[in-house]
């Protein structure tokens, strides 16, 4: 074996390994930084474009981000604005990257798209008004619109009412949202890491092994060329697991008591696509609508214009489907059997039998035809035709389980990071809004493992040369002067709205 060195070790190649490595050797040239990937191309697991819906998530279209109403009729749109806050600092970030040469064209991955939300029952009607009504007084979501008048809705979105029935449907509106590919984003950063001196980006790696070195202190961590086998090991003093579904069984293997009880679940997705330049002329829009009865809020169904490699498609689901893979394409079948372990099993047992529903719905979603997908197409787009649309996969979401989960009967949804105690080791885990909200998420693995790098009002203002907005409530009463301020640059940059 042979031995090299770093104070920093990633593993994946996806946008949150990306942008912590990108992040962290700008706050500190010095840092020796490292990133294996399994695979031999750059984040072809879940930041691929195809792998994800590409939604700048910004709590603009996201039912599920905003419950039923409160018993007063209200919604609770606090969730919505937290993860605004969040996505608005990847957008400045990327956009200072634009700024400084790290990113190139930005046509290559993001573009606006405006982000629409529809329903279309006498319960979600009032419900999505009452949405509307919280939304719209808050600065962020000043300029969104609301209708129920079809005409409007046919001005915004002609595919969602073209053959419908008479029927009571709304639909809400903002022209700020985005479309974004998240891998062509990663891809350029890891470029961007590999060209700086002490860094090096490693394809066709797969890390096998992580464990405490003698010291107690730093970590040894092993990885197998795949090209040959030939196996290398490394010490480091800081690993951020950014593996995808990978991280549950890197985890497990390193030993840390914050992982014990952990485990996973798989979740599958497909998608359905359409190519006709006849149907995708018609819209420019990303769609959301409710989640269907015991569907994961993963599953939420959409209607989205996509632009990958310069080329405009429609996409509409994810369809979920049941698998034992923990990665798309590098995983194994055998991954959720290697993942349960004596201190997992009660509380993996536990989620299985509370969640029969969830589990019905899988097998449910898994055995459909194709004309049952196109059907579910039809409640957005009624005269779609099964001809113009084809199925693709749509990568593996892990769902992180916890003990606390088991003893409460329920699966999460959303994303966490799990930080050793002694902060040498981060992982990211779970899923949406994850890769949106990937620079909020890194700044926090910093906070915890790298406070050095932020102490005072000098690291403040280190960060806010890459980040402008850091640290910064501008979600507060009388913040939204300073928001538009700090976000029309950001956005001309990007070549977004911002109403």
């Amino acid at each position: 074996m042979n031995s090299t060195d770093s104070d920093v070790v990633l593993i994946g190649s996806g946008i949150m390994s990306a942008t912590l490595g990108v992040l962290l050797k700008r706050l500190n040239p010095k840092l020796r930084i490292t990133l294996y990937e399994v695979a031999d191309e750059i984040s072809g697991e879940a930041s691929d474009g195809w792998h994800n819906a590409g939604t700048g998530h910004a709590g603009i279209c996201e039912l599920s981000y905003t419950p039923y109403p409160e018993p007063d009729g209200s919604v609770n749109v606090t969730k919505a604005i937290d993860i605004f806050q969040e996505f608005e600092a990847s957008l400045q970030f990327w956009a200072q990257c634009v700024a400084d040469g790290v990113l190139q064209d930005t046509t290559n991955f993001i573009n606006p798209v405006p982000h629409v939300s529809f329903v279309r029952t006498d319960e979600q009607v009032p419900y999505l008004k009452a949405r509307y009504d919280g939304m719209s007084a808050h600065h962020f979501f000043a300029p969104m619109e609301f209708t129920t008048d079809r005409a409007k809705i046919t001005e915004w979105a002609p595919l969602l009412t073209e053959g419908r029935a008479q029927e009571a449907i709304a639909a809400t509106k903002m022209n700020g949202g985005s479309d974004v590919n998240f891998g062509e984003i990663a891809r350029g950063l890891c470029a961007w890491l590999n060209e700086q001196e002490e860094c090096k980006v490693l394809p066709g790696h797969r890390v096998t092994d992580l464990s405490r070195r003698s010291d107690g202190k730093t970590w040894s961590v092993t990885a197998e060329r795949s090209f040959d086998g030939q196996a290398f090991t490394s010490s480091t003093n800081f690993i951020f697991v950014g593996a995808g579904g990978g991280s549950i069984l890197l985890l497990q293997n390193a030993g840390l008591p914050e992982a014990w009880g952990l485990g996973g679940f798989p979740i599958g997705g497909e998608w359905l696509v359409c190519d006709n330049p006849e149907v995708v002329s018609r819209h420019e829009a990303k769609v959301y609508g409710q989640s269907p009865g015991s569907a994961p809020t993963m599953a939420v169904p959409h209607l989205d214009t996509r632009i990958i490699n310069g080329r405009k498609s429609l996409l509409f689901g994810p369809y979920a489907s049941w698998t034992t893979k923990y990665l798309h394409r590098h995983g194994r079948y055998t991954d959720l059997l290697r993942s349960i372990k004596p201190h997992n099993l009660a509380t993996l047992l536990k989620i299985g039998a509370t969640n029969l529903d969830l589990i019905g719905y899988l097998v449910q979603q898994g055995t459909q035809t194709m004309e049952d997908r196109v059907n579910a197409l039809r409640e957005f787009y009624p005269a779609a035709k099964s001809t113009d649309w084809r199925l693709i996969e749509a990568g593996i979401r892990v769902q992180a389980i916890k003990k606390t989960d088991g003893e409460a009967g329920i699966v999460h949804y959303g994303t966490e990071v799990l930080t050793s105690e002694d902060r040498s080791v981060s992982a990211l885990l779970g899923a949406s809004p994850g890769a949106s909200t990937s620079v909020h998420i890194v700044t926090e693995v910093i906070r915890k493992s790298f406070p050095e790098l932020l102490a005072g009002d000098e690291g403040v203002a280190r960060m806010r040369q890459f980040i402008p907005t850091f640290d910064m409530d501008l979600k507060a009463d009388g913040a939204g002067a300073k928001f538009r301020e700090l976000a029309k640059p950001a956005r001309e940059q990007l070549g977004l709205a911002l109403d």
